[in-house]
């Protein structure tokens, strides 16, 4: 008798397109830098991170036009130090874009454990919450060489 494996279909990384200037959105990427697991599901993942994309296009908005008005026609385009072979504006943004995500996922998926143990959790995510908060918000300010500060009332 001879056991044949059955042939393992390559799993294709999704990547959601973004508009013309700005950069696409790796899933793969985002569950390895964020380090989230398969508690959230890639249609509800997509669904976050096109809604991040979203807020955070919109958050740098007059940005894009400025740049666009000075010939730039994509992110990569504008001026920037190069880290690894990638502009540091890329790097921004997509940590704005990560940062955003990964904030809303910890705010809806707090209560997912109720007992003791879930609601100590749920208490560590929301101070996590904001700090992604922060990080994504400066993210947004680097990516334009915008000044950031945090306010806090007292």
């Amino acid at each position: 008798m001879k056991f044949v494996a059955p042939e393992q279909t390559p799993v294709k990384a999704e990547v959601i397109r973004n508009t013309p200037f700005w950069p696409d959105v790796d899933l793969s990427d985002f569950r390895s830098v964020m380090r989230t697991d398969g508690t959230v599901t890639q249609p509800r993942l997509t669904q976050i991170l096109l809604s991040a994309i979203s807020e955070v296009n919109a958050e740098l908005y007059d940005f894009r036009n400025r740049q666009q008005r000075l010939g730039y026609q994509t992110l990569a385009e504008v001026p920037a130090e190069i880290l690894d072979g990638k502009s540091e504006r890329i790097r921004h943004y997509h940590n704005a874009v990560f940062c955003w995500a990964r904030a809303v996922i910890d705010e809806r998926y707090q209560d997912y454990d109720a007992t003791g143990s879930g609601v100590k959790r749920g208490e560590e995510l929301s101070e996590a919450c904001g700090d992604l908060w922060r990080d994504a918000r400066r993210a947004v300010s680097r990516v334009q060489d915008a000044p950031h500060c945090t306010v806090e009332l007292i």
